[in-house]
């Protein structure tokens, strides 16, 4: 087993930090890394992260299907509506994380994510674009940013998007799939680089391919 690693209840290597809470491991086994297309999920990962920023993500997982119910399972188009009124009752659930700041923030993101949808053609599309390529499995998991989170966050906070910093954005890359950061000998990367080498990278429809981002070619990792 290398340092990154350890033996999971099946005796298999994993990543070592799934053995941090018991929740982790299907989170990790199941979940982690493998690519997501759909929009809606990827905006709720992302609001994941942002209301990760300061706490344990043990603490966010452990609240999700609070989270998923009080955003109305993170639909964007739902989310955009989100009022004053709205922000209050968030403040009141005790089954979320009650911060003012990051609930704005999901709120003011969804109408951002409403924006760019207009522009690129889907949320998807326009992530998959930073799409690196392939990193040595010897550097996963050994650092808390890349170019391509670094030029992500940027594009982000210059559309208006809040609490999408560096670190932020690529936890959120690990967790969607836009990098697979499962450290080499661990039993579940070889299946995030097939599920990689099958995903089908989303594009912008004909409408919105005269829309330009910075170009990151797409290679499984």
């Amino acid at each position: 087993m290398s340092s990154v690693t350890m033996a999971g209840p099946d005796g298999r290597p994993r990543c070592r930090w799934c053995a941090a809470a018991p929740e982790f491991l299907r989170y990790h086994d199941e979940e982690w890394g493998f690519p997501v297309a759909d929009d809606d999920r990827l905006f709720e990962k992302l609001s994941l992260e942002a209301f990760q920023s300061g706490l344990s993500w043990r603490t966010i997982l452990a609240k999700r299907e609070n989270f998923r119910r009080a955003f109305h399972g993170f639909e964007i188009a739902r989310v955009a509506r989100f009022d004053a009124g709205d922000v209050e009752r968030l403040l009141g659930d005790s089954g979320i994380v009650r911060h003012r700041g990051k609930i704005e923030a999901v709120v003011n993101n969804a109408r951002r994510a409403e924006e760019l949808v207009r522009e690129a053609g889907s949320l998807a599309a326009y992530i998959w674009r930073f799409e690196a390529a392939s990193i040595q499995p010897e550097e996963a998991q050994t650092r808390s940013t890349s170019p391509e989170a670094i030029a992500l966050s940027k594009d982000l906070k210059k559309r208006g998007w809040r609490f999408v910093g560096p670190t932020t954005v690529y936890a959120f890359m690990q967790a969607m799939g836009l990098v697979n950061d499962h450290a080499e000998g661990c039993v579940i990367r070889p299946g995030i680089n097939a599920a990689r080498l099958a995903f089908t990278r989303p594009t912008a429809p004909r409408a919105a391919r005269d829309y330009t981002a910075p170009a990151y070619s797409p290679r499984a990792g």
